[in-house]
């Protein structure tokens, strides 16, 4: 590739609406062209490393015993009627008509397509377990896209999804392909990625997991012990939460508090803790818009996630727009609510003396709150781990991290094989349900997480692995002839063995490696009137850690040395 033909500039200038470093480089190094919010065109050097990705994630994915598949993006509605997602699932799944009337949809994942293959295809318990996968185009209609490729709505996934017939044979295969993830994000450069319990979601099944790039860019809150190796997904994080029983039990008393709506002012007010508070916070389910109630300890916050799987529906925050007769601000623990609103207690209430309550009327609180006294026949989890709570397994302080979701793997069960009656003949000839497991990966995420990792104030520093080219050469004083001409045989020499790109480009050296550095490149060459007249090629490495003279004639096997180290 000659640089003077490469489609896309590159530009000094920070974009304006680019925060991630991932998403500074990929404008600046012409890398991708927004089309739309979270669609994006991928220039040359994006493609050439996506498909490097692509490549990995084949390898791995052949390795363990996948068949690659290639499913429709476009999907007939009736399809995601059989499993009851197109009702369950929101807006982010893109719905339409096509010209006959038919509902139809773009996928967003496809399980679906994976249990109507499987379903005509596989009959006996002798074919089984098996995996397919594919690398496909997915849409999901994202509400916030943010960061470049981190978060888009259309993006390139590989999905994979295995089906076995005994949870022990799924368990088996998800400690295979859970090793099959660790090996693709080290071979594609990655080492700051950790794996995390996390919620099912609307993918549903028991067990599942994410695969967590850490970066204080994430926008996903992870929680981390230090000392044992704890992990976890804040969305099913738990902790060991103090309390203080040492605080003696006292006697109830209403106070007249006026105006005091919100947590800091009530603690300002009786010069407490915002631990000795009780706060209430109010939902509305979204199944049949039933107000929920949740009382916490002050210093803590509700885990919608945990609050929506004991639920068993999503929920929402109440506003001001809904009809209530709770007098909000006031909602206090010893209220007596109607059958229409269901209440819920957190475990941090558990033991606790002498809190502080709402009167359940405008303007009054109550003091001398004592749980034991309350008869509460059930507590739940639904808060949120704090940062420096006490981990569940070893006892010492959780540390609270920020991360980028680059992988996840579930156990998905029978949700999808039994709703959608896929069967097969078992040994005994019975008809069995089988179980399933499903493996996601997201190209984009990868790409721009590789940038996070590997860049330094100028640009990206792509690992040889995933590179959009191996070599790198800076042809200067191209209007000597002499230059060009050794310029041009290295470029064929070394493109017969390796992907070269090569600047020919009348443009001045700064300019030049401006460029080079945004490309990131991981061996740069450079040929200059002034080299040549010691007979010499300068030859570096993207990340400095080399830079050396080599006689003209010793390039070529310099160079191939020289790259195969950094494999």
């Amino acid at each position: 590739m000659l640089l003077s033909e490469l489609l896309g500039e590159r530009y000094k200038e920070k974009p304006s609406d680019a925060q991630l470093i991932s998403h500074i480089f990929l404008l600046r190094g012409g890398y991708i062209r927004q089309v739309s919010n979270g669609i994006f065109t991928l220039l040359t050097p994006a493609r050439r490393i996506a498909l490097k990705i692509e490549a990995i994630l084949r390898e791995e994915m052949d390795s363990i015993g996948g068949q690659e598949v290639l499913f429709p993006v476009a999907l007939p509605a009736d399809l995601w009627r059989e499993s009851g997602r197109y009702d369950s699932v929101g807006s982010e799944l893109l719905r339409f008509k096509d010209r006959t009337g038919r509902d139809m949809l773009l996928g967003m994942t496809h399980e679906e397509a994976a249990v109507h293959l499987a379903r005509s295809e596989i009959k006996s318990y002798t074919q089984y377990p098996f995996m397919i996968y594919q690398i496909q185009t997915k849409f999901r209609d994202e509400p916030r896209s943010r960061g470049g490729l981190v978060r888009v709505r259309e993006f390139t996934m590989k999905d994979g999804y295995s089906f076995h017939t005994s949870q022990q044979d799924l368990e088996n295969y998800y400690d295979i392909v859970f090793k099959a993830y660790e090996k693709i994000y080290k071979r594609a450069g990655l080492s700051g990625v950790i794996s995390v319990k996390s919620d099912t979601g609307m993918m549903g099944g028991n067990v599942a997991h994410e695969f967590m790039y850490l970066s204080d860019g994430g926008e996903d809150s992870l929680v981390v012990c230090p000392e044992c190796g704890y992990s976890s997904n804040m969305e099913v994080a738990v902790s060991k939460v103090e309390h203080d029983e040492k605080k003696p039990a006292k006697e109830q008393k209403t106070v007249y508090t006026p105006d005091l709506t919100d947590i800091k002012s009530l603690t300002d007010f009786f010069g407490i803790a915002e631990k000795d508070t009780i706060k209430a916070t109010v939902f509305k389910r979204t199944d049949n818009d039933k107000t929920v109630i949740v009382f916490i300890r002050g210093d803590r916050e509700v885990n919608e996630s945990k609050l929506e799987k004991i639920l068993k529906s999503e929920v929402r925050p109440l506003t001001s727009e809904d009809e209530t007769d709770l007098v909000l601000g006031f909602v206090g623990i010893t209220g007596d609510f109607d059958g229409d609103i269901e209440v819920y207690y957190d475990e941090t209430l558990v033991s606790e003396n002498d809190m502080v309550t709402g009167g359940n009327k405008i303007d009054y609180h109550i003091t001398g709150i004592n749980i034991s006294e309350l008869k509460i026949d059930k507590f739940y989890d639904i808060s949120k781990v704090n940062d420096g709570d006490e981990c569940v397994a070893c006892g010492s302080h959780l540390q609270i991290k920020r991360g980028i979701e680059v992988g996840n793997i579930f156990q998905l069960g029978k949700k999808y094989s039994e709703s959608m009656d896929m069967t097969y003949v078992d040994r005994d000839g019975q008809l069995k349900i089988p179980t399933m497991g499903c493996y996601g990966i997201g190209v984009g995420r990868l790409l721009a997480c590789i940038i996070e990792e590997h860049h330094d104030e100028n640009g990206p520093i792509w690992p040889m692995s995933v590179a959009p080219w191996q070599i790198h050469i800076n042809v200067l004083n191209s209007g000597d002839e002499d230059v060009r001409e050794v310029g041009r045989n290295l470029y064929s020499k070394l493109g017969e063995k390796f992907e070269v790109v090569m600047d020919d480009r009348e443009v001045g050296a700064g300019f030049q490696f401006a460029d080079a550095d945004l490309l990131g490149v991981p061996v740069r060459l450079v040929v200059s009137r002034r080299n040549l007249k010691n007979n010499v090629v300068e030859v570096s490495t993207r990340d400095k850690k080399v830079k050396l003279e080599l006689p003209i004639d010793e390039v070529l096997e310099g160079v191939e040395e020289l790259i195969s180290k950094l494999k």
